[in-house]
């Protein structure tokens, strides 16, 4: 069975529509650590050039566990994380991680990152 999901895979990345797929995971990213940025959450490296966002919420006074689970209560599912200079346990820590592959799969574009990113920052910004 992997054999055969690893050929369909890679069929699948050889195919021109990969590569605005591919684009548009990068585009949707940076939009969402952008705004989350502008909002004062602190974006790890500063920004994204990959499907990947890292916050540090040691300035939002909330762990990335706290986070996680008051997301996923709204319907977004996102990763506690460590992040550099970590002071927080590993299975409490200050990280919180967002990717969006998944959302991007299903057909999410900039404007809905911005109003993923509102969501977020009113979520997070409740007390938990």
């Amino acid at each position: 069975h992997s054999i055969a999901g690893i050929g369909v895979a890679l069929h699948e990345a050889l195919q021109p529509e990969f590569k605005t797929y591919a684009h548009q995971v990068v585009k949707n990213a940076q939009v969402l650590a952008t705004e989350l940025k502008n909002a004062g959450f602190h974006v790890v490296s500063g920004g994204t050039d990959k499907h990947l966002i890292l916050l540090d919420l040691r300035n939002k006074g909330i762990s990335g566990k706290d986070a996680a689970i008051a997301l996923e209560k709204v319907g977004i599912i996102t990763n506690k994380n460590t992040v550099p200079g970590e002071t927080g346990k590993p299975w409490n820590p200050s990280g919180l991680r967002l990717g969006t592959p998944a959302l991007t799969t299903r057909g999410y574009t900039e404007q809905d990152m911005i109003k993923l990113a509102q969501k977020i920052i009113t979520t997070l910004s409740q007390p938990i």
